[in-house]
C-alpha cells in the first residue's frame, strides 16, 4: 500500500472513531495556527510519514495515529500551569500522546498547539 500523499489520505486510512479523533485534532491544530499567523488555512503536508501542521515554511506541530494512540510531536516544555496540565500525557522529553482507552482532551491540545504557535511566530521562538 503506498504512502499517503495527503494529511486527508492519512486521516482516511484509519477506523473510523480514530479517524473522527485525528479530524478533530487536526481541527484543533489549524485553528491554533491560522490564529497564531493571522492566516486562514495553514499548509498541511505529510513529513516522516504523519501529518504536519506548518507555520511559516517551518512545521508548527506533527500529529499521528497509532495502534493504541495518537500522538503529537514535538511538544517542548511549556509554560505553568499549561505544562501542569499536559504532563500526564508526556511519553517523551518532546512527544505527548493521548491513549484510545480513553476520553481525548480536545481543548487542552487546541491551547497546546496555540501556544506552540505562539512561540514559534515570536521572534524568540
Amino acid at each position: 500500500m503506498p504512502a499517503p500523499a495527503t494529511v486527508d489520505d492519512y486521516i482516511a486510512g484509519f477506523p473510523p472513531d480514530v479517524a473522527e479523533r485525528l479530524r478533530r485534532i487536526r481541527a484543533e491544530i489549524v485553528g491554533a495556527v491560522a490564529s497564531a499567523s493571522g492566516h486562514e488555512a495553514p499548509e498541511q503536508k505529510m513529513r516522516y510519514g504523519i501529518a504536519a501542521v506548518m507555520l511559516g515554511g517551518r512545521y508548527a506541530l506533527h500529529f499521528a495515529g497509532w495502534k493504541k494512540h495518537i500522538g503529537l510531536y514535538p511538544v517542548p516544555t511549556l509554560p505553568a500551569p499549561l505544562e501542569s496540565e499536559i504532563a500526564p500525557y508526556r511519553a517523551e522529553k518532546d512527544s505527548v500522546v493521548f491513549p484510545h482507552a480513553h476520553e481525548v482532551p480536545y481543548e487542552l491540545i487546541g491551547r497546546v498547539a496555540a501556544e506552540i504557535a505562539a512561540q514559534r511566530v515570536s521572534p524568540d521562538g
